[in-house]
């Protein structure tokens, strides 16, 4: 299993990091390894003061697939999902400021995290679905899909073209605006519309 995810996806939050608007989704990789546990909390590194909560909606791949085309991307998942991008910002900002990858601020132990709730495409509307992050029982990041720059057929036979799809594969889709720092002791709560997906402390 990998985890590809796409950066840069939603205007507003580019905007709110001060980032260019990329001419074409921006892709980074998660290990495995990267994945937060099943019950679990997620644990603030040593090396970060300021690691960032960034809310995503997931895909989760069914079939295995090279250089897919668009049009017949929809055949490759069945399932929606939502999770977390942990980014430990101060050091992504020193990597960025060098011209290095992202990976010891992106693809750290616990940095990514899979609600374990998965629900049906068939039963969302995808180019329409609201979802939220919310801290504390306070709601800081809300989006919708159809804000996204790229959709996720596009995502899918645009990843496609580099990386060979697996079952099992998760695909990050990219946040909303509103991202901000965890500290100990938070409780966040994502949903799919009013559905619940995931609660995880930290610690």
């Amino acid at each position: 299993m990998k985890i590809i995810c796409i950066g840069r996806n939603y205007t507003a939050h580019i905007e709110e990091l001060q980032n260019e608007k990329p001419e074409h989704p921006v892709v980074f990789i998660k290990p495995d390894s990267a994945v937060l546990l099943k019950g679990h909390p997620f644990v603030i590194p040593e090396f970060s003061k300021d690691v960032h909560y960034e809310v995503e909606v997931l895909v989760k791949i069914n079939r295995l697939g090279k250089y897919i085309q668009q049009k017949f991307a929809h055949k490759y998942y069945s399932q929606i999902g939502l999770g977390i991008d942990f980014t430990a910002r101060d050091v992504q900002s020193q990597l960025k400021a060098k011209g290095l990858p992202w990976e010891k601020a992106k693809a750290f132990d616990g940095a990514a995290v899979i609600g374990q709730k998965w629900i049906d495409k068939d039963q969302l509307d995808l180019q329409n679905l609201n979802f939220s992050l919310s801290k504390n029982d306070e709601l800081v990041q809300q989006g919708n899909t159809s804000l996204m720059l790229w959709k996720i057929d596009e995502i899918i036979a645009y990843v496609s073209q580099f990386f060979t799809l697996k079952i099992g594969d998760v695909i990050f889709t990219g946040t909303p605006k509103g991202v901000g720092k965890v500290t100990e002791n938070d409780s966040l709560i994502g949903k799919i519309e009013d559905d619940e997906i995931f609660k995880i402390n930290v610690r």
